[in-house]
């Protein structure tokens, strides 16, 4: 990429500030949609297993580089974790998330030594997938009976696709497991309230309502992310941390609003108010990438989805996203991913 003066003066007190939202605009181009959403509804005993997400992407949502899901205890108690991993208490309002689509277990009592029925799990998702169940499963549509009044078990649970190739930061950052504890939320927060409206949708059964109801998992997911930032410890770092920074969050935002302008890291520094030396250190220990690093990685997943969503030409493309010419943005492209842009495309 060929190297251009510093178009920018302005201190950022002189600068509007930048409208652009990172996170919005990672899960818009890394294609986050929601595949299955359901509510388990079951008694002791109970348990349920899942595969990894490779297994499940075929069947959820074939054009899914990755699939990820979450899970809200709504009422009772019970016990989750991932299938290579220590067993997590959950309690009411706790959410789990498994970020990286690995295979997981959720049971009541707690399971030990027992492997999940993963076929019988694969061919419940299979029916859920078809619109052949219910939103909310009596019995958990996996291994359980169906709950009794006074020993119900709850579960919300949303399975949303995304790309992570060539770039995806949010996944990156996140553990393979996340618990947040509900006794961090408010009562009455937004979750209950989006909880509340999908069961108030599931009831009405108007036409529409599976697809509203995979809009609000989307939403939930969301929700549960800005809880989890919420809840970092102040020495954490990662894409998310540095979101909720002054100085890096600002730089962010300003990468994503003018993804193709000429940046330097004068200029970014400039613009945030910070010396060169300064913004440099700040960026790069919360992001992981230094200033323009991070900037040719974004450039170049927004050229995959250019590639993969439609026909416009690779020259097009690369003066999209900021190159001057088709060669060097082939090369750069070819660096980050492994493949030219016309065999992206083709794949």
């Amino acid at each position: 990429m060929t190297e251009r003066p510093d178009l920018l003066s302005q201190r950022p007190d002189a600068a509007p500030a930048p409208s652009r939202d990172p996170l919005s605009d990672l899960l818009r181009t890394v294609r986050l949609r929601g595949s299955a959403f359901f509510m388990i509804d079951a008694a002791e005993p109970w348990v349920a297993g899942m595969p990894d997400g490779e297994k499940l992407a075929p069947i959820l949502l074939p054009d899914a580089q990755q699939v990820l899901s979450f899970h809200i205890i709504a009422r009772g108690s019970c016990w989750g974790g991932l299938l290579d991993g220590p067993a997590i208490r959950l309690e009411p309002r706790d959410i789990l998330v498994f970020p990286r689509g690995d295979g997981y277990y959720m049971s009541a009592p707690r399971q030990t030594g027992v492997a999940p029925d993963l076929e019988r799990s694969m061919a419940f998702i299979r029916a859920m997938t078809a619109g052949q169940l219910p939103f909310v499963v009596p019995g958990g549509g996996v291994a359980g009976q169906p709950s009794a009044a006074d020993d119900r078990l709850s579960v919300v649970c949303g399975f949303l696709g995304c790309d992570v190739r060539p770039f995806n930061p949010l996944v990156a950052t996140l553990p393979r497991v996340v618990h947040i504890r509900g006794s961090s939320r408010a009562r009455d927060d937004r979750l209950d309230r989006l909880i509340e409206l999908t069961l108030a949708e599931a009831a009405e059964r108007t036409p529409g309502g599976a697809s509203v109801r995979l809009r609000l998992s989307e939403l939930m997911f969301v929700e549960v992310i800005r809880r989890y930032v919420a809840g970092l410890p102040a020495q954490e770092t990662g894409w998310l941390v540095g979101l909720q920074d002054e100085f890096v969050g600002r730089a962010l935002a300003l990468l994503h609003e003018r993804a193709a302008h000429p940046w330097t890291l004068e200029a970014l520094a400039a613009e945030v108010g910070l010396s060169r030396s300064a913004f440099a250190e700040r960026f790069t220990r919360l992001v992981g990438d230094p200033p323009i690093q991070y900037l040719m990685r974004w450039r170049i997943q927004l050229a995959a989805r250019l590639l993969t969503d439609g026909s416009t030409k690779v020259g097009a493309v690369a003066l999209e996203v900021g190159y001057d010419s088709e060669a060097a943005f082939s090369r750069a492209f070819k660096k980050e991913t492994g493949l030219s842009p016309l065999a992206w495309r083709r794949r």
